[in-house]
């Protein structure tokens, strides 16, 4: 089969034939319809990931048919199209991940490439609504998303609350974005790019600004509060999702109301400074880490996906010999919305 692998850090990613997957016992095979990209791929290949171990075939999302069961693994599986979670070995601690955690695509064999096996229970029927590419978009930045939103920020679904997402415009970023929405909330977004605010605005947020300002959460406040001055010296947000942290997160603090929930799950832009105390403890604030999600979550967000009829942004479509242009135009931080491959 075709595969894209890479064989040295910060060297271009090659085309090339490996030999075809078989599934050991509880394993299938998927013939893989579509893929997508992560910001975790292109940091493996700088490598800025800890644990790497080349050559590997890089990859975290996909999406595809069942060709292949091995032992005991139900033939009912075979032909069914199917959306695969990319996190292994959660563990049976809902609250944090095992110690034998993984992510595909590192060390074990990813998703860009023309077929893979991957242990049954991390295959899920792909929602009927989505064509492969858009599911292929979905699993790890969705479940990211969905874990900060939904889990640990605990955003309520049946009492509208306040949302701030920051940096719009990744794909986390846009899941956390469409499931607010979709969850009655009302949402603001900050992002570096007005276009990406444009989109955001399109995807149902309330509106937004640019962090290239100064004082942009001051900015932010009086535009969600209408000007009042003494709810913008309150807060506004009840919660906020971020995936920077840096010096920045200290205005999360100023913004978020009483009793407000900040959930974050990258650090970009460096170490968190500045953060006043008094401001976290007088406000009864909680701040949350967190990661990828278990397998109960990753169900969650796929019913929740399928209720709502959410589609994933997709920024590009490129066949899987252009993956490493993908690459490029994810390190240069010009996607909008998810970068996906084909293959054929």
């Amino acid at each position: 089969m075709k595969a894209i692998q890479l064989t040295a850090l910060n060297q271009p990613l090659a085309l090339v034939d490996v030999p075809d997957p078989i599934p050991a016992p509880g394993e299938v095979v998927v013939d893989l319809k579509a893929a997508a990209l992560n910001h975790r791929d292109v940091f493996i290949q700088q490598g800025l990931y800890p644990g790497i171990a080349l050559p590997v075939l890089p990859g975290s999302d996909g999406a595809g048919v069942v060709s292949a069961v091995g032992e005991g693994v139900d033939r009912a599986w075979l032909n069914c199209e199917v959306v695969i979670n990319p996190a292994l070995n959660w563990g049976t601690n809902h609250a944090v991940n095992s110690p034998e955690f993984a992510i595909l695509g590192m060390p074990q064999a990813g998703t860009f490439a023309e077929k893979i096996t991957i242990v049954q229970t991390n295959i899920y029927h792909k929602p009927t609504h989505l064509s492969f590419q858009e599911a292929a978009a979905l699993p790890l930045a969705g479940l990211t998303a969905w874990r900060a939103l939904m889990s640990r920020a605990a955003l309520s679904q049946s009492n509208p609350e306040r949302v701030l997402i920051t940096g719009v415009g990744g794909g986390a970023a846009l899941f956390a974005l469409q499931f607010a929405v979709a969850a009655g909330a009302e949402v603001w977004v900050t992002s570096g790019s007005d276009e990406k605010l444009a989109k955001a605005e399109e995807l149902g947020a309330a509106g937004g600004v640019n962090y290239q300002e100064a004082d942009w959460h001051k900015t932010l406040l009086k535009r969600a509060t209408n000007g009042d001055i003494a709810q913008s010296k309150a807060g506004y947000f009840d919660v906020i999702i971020d995936s920077a942290a840096g010096p920045d997160f200290a205005k999360l603090t100023h913004v978020a109301a009483s009793a407000g929930r900040i959930a974050f799950f990258g650090g970009t832009s460096g170490k968190i400074t500045d953060v006043q105390p008094s401001v976290v403890f007088f406000k009864q604030l909680s701040i949350y880490g967190s990661t990828m999600g278990n397998d109960s979550e990753f169900a969650e967000m796929l019913r929740f996906v399928e209720k709502h009829q959410i589609r994933p942004v997709i920024d590009s479509v490129r066949p899987l010999a252009e993956t490493q242009e993908a690459f490029d135009r994810m390190n240069a931080g010009q996607q909008l919305g998810k970068l996906v491959l084909s293959i054929a």
